[in-house]
């Protein structure tokens, strides 16, 4: 008779700080195990505390819960399958990222994370000790190694768990979105397929956390390089994985494997999702957001509907005198596209009377970008108004261009508790907005059909802030703005590097200007989802006062 072992694999989504509620979910997953026969069931990295803590790790009151609650699911969780969950651990004075494997109501096994990420968004070096590698467990018939997260994307953690007995490598993970992320993870598992000449188990988890969002996408390769499980990004699920022992080890029952979606879909699920969970785990029900006729605010307004449904958003149009008609037509167009509410609260009488206030100071003076602002900044009054009397959070607007170059208000349109659109080039704001009017899935709560009007898509770009102003007044045509960006920002390129690739040297030295003049705004724009390696924040770190310039 052929030996074989059942792992069940949660793909699951918890949240930071809610210790009892992801303890709830863990316990239901493996009861879910138990009721399929499975030997195992594994859970994600720091699946107790939910992930990123970040300092809130080193609370020793957090992380005596968090331990006090692995101790109690141990005991919860005796009559029945392993269980396998990430949580913190602590001896003597030393804190470590642990995978606790529990059976027969005790604690089998203790897995320390050995390679602390210290780069991007982890500081994961500041928050935990190195745990020293350590070898395989046993579960029923197989022995299992876990290599957890980092640990898998070098050599050494895999090598030894192979040679000191390992059968399977089980990759319980916390790793965060980024635009074709998925095609890396598996570049490096099958370095440690073929290395190890194991079978390897990825497990990531799901569901956003601040500006982070964790994408699942979990597989399991056997030697040889066969895909035999695949699980789709973003979902909650929980799969039930077969292997059996033949002559050459232990190999997974290959499953249907189903395509996975593009990149723009990619982008635009991980957008949605992450204002959903940012809203949902803050307890934060309804949105607001200024919709100007624009296609950034269409946009933003579209992943709202999306996130939390329709009847929950609030758009607000307010028209000055420079507003064109076709704003106004367009966000009406907008608002009825998708089935949310559209309030309009004229700026007019704000403006005069804040104009007449101002008047005595700046008698004799040229009007320009400061009364241009006071626009803005009287409709971030107006909508944070709104918010506070009505508990809406204020949706911001602006794209990761224009957050690059610093051309937004600091207090008027920067304004707000969330931006969906912050790691998002202008360039690709316009795609996005084609493929969500070409697409609809299942977990979008907006309508199907074309939401966007064409008329928003295809219109030149303008503030709106004085009389026949557009974006290109100020910056570069967008397709040449963001290519430039892309390469200062995500390529790290000098300003020379950027004018050999063919664009004009005074034209680069331009935008660099602007983008590090901009980082003070920056430091006090809202939080919004990362979707590439070179995100606003984290990603990259500047210092707001920086006298240096490329090549000056």
């Amino acid at each position: 008779m052929t030996e074989s072992f059942r792992l069940t694999l949660a793909q699951l989504n918890p949240t930071v700080g809610a210790i009892a509620a992801n303890a709830a979910k863990a316990r239901a997953a493996w009861e879910e195990g138990k009721r399929a026969g499975a030997g195992m069931v594994a859970l994600t990295e720091m699946f107790i505390t939910g992930y990123q803590t970040r300092d809130l790790i080193l609370k020793p009151a957090f992380h005596r819960d968090a331990i006090a609650a692995l101790e109690q699911l141990a005991l919860d969780c005796a009559d029945g399958p392993a269980l396998g969950i990430g949580g913190p651990w602590v001896m003597g004075e030393r804190l470590y990222n642990a995978y606790w494997v529990m059976e027969g109501g005790k604690v089998v096994a203790r897995v320390l994370k050995h390679h602390l990420p210290n780069d991007t968004v982890f500081d994961e070096a500041r928050l935990f000790t190195s745990g020293e590698v350590s070898g395989p467990y046993r579960i029923g018939p197989i022995r299992i190694g876990t290599p957890i997260c980092e640990d898998a994307w070098h050599d050494d953690v895999a090598e030894t768990l192979a040679e000191t007995g390992a059968e399977v490598l089980l990759v319980p993970n916390g790793s965060p979105y980024y635009r074709n992320k998925y095609d890396r993870r598996v570049a490096l598992m099958v370095a440690r397929v073929i290395e190890t000449r194991l079978p390897l188990i990825y497990l990531n988890m799901v569901g956003a956390q601040d500006d982070q969002i964790f994408d699942g996408g979990s597989f399991v390769l056997n030697p040889g390089v066969e895909l035999a499980l695949q699980m789709q990004p973003f979902d909650e699920c929980i799969r039930h994985l077969d292997f059996e022992r033949g002559p050459q080890g232990w190999r997974a029952i290959r499953q249907e494997i189903e395509p996975l979606p593009d990149e723009w879909e990619q982008d635009y699920r991980a957008m949605v999702e992450a204002l959903r969970d940012y809203l949902g785990k803050s307890g934060i029900s309804k949105v607001l957001l200024g919709l100007s006729g624009g296609i950034d605010s269409a946009l933003v307004a579209t992943v709202a509907a999306d996130a939390i449904g329709p009847e929950n958003v609030r758009c607000v149009m307010l028209p000055s005198e420079f507003t064109s008609a076709h704003s106004l037509q367009d966000a009406a167009s907008v608002a009825g596209a998708l089935g949310c509410r559209l309030d309009t609260i004229s700026i007019e009488g704000a403006r005069e009377a804040v104009g007449a206030a101002l008047a005595p100071l700046f008698e004799g003076t040229k009007p320009g970008i400061p009364e241009e602002n006071i626009q803005s900044r009287l409709r971030g009054l107006l909508l944070m108004a709104l918010s506070n009397k009505f508990g809406e959070m204020l949706l911001t607007t602006g794209n990761k261009s224009e957050m690059a170059v610093g051309y937004a208000t600091i207090y008027g349109d920067m304004a707000g508790g969330y931006n969906p659109l912050k790691d998002l080039y202008k360039t690709r704001v316009f795609e996005t907005c084609r493929w969500r009017n070409a697409n609809h899935r299942a977990w979008m709560k907006g309508p199907k059909g074309a939401v966007i009007p064409e008329r928003v898509i295809d219109k030149p770009p303008s503030a709106e802030l004085r009389a026949n102003q557009k974006d290109e007044d100020s910056l570069p045509p967008y397709p040449v703005l963001d290519a430039i960006l892309e390469r200062l920002v995500e390529g790290d390129q000098s300003v020379e590097e950027v004018a050999a690739a063919g664009f004009e040297r005074a034209v680069v030295k331009k935008v660099e200007a602007l983008l590090y003049g901009a980082e003070w705004k920056r430091y006090q724009c809202a939080p919004g989802i990362r979707l590439t390696r070179r995100a606003f924040w984290l990603d990259r770190r500047y210092p707001i006062v920086n006298r240096w310039r490329d090549g000056s």
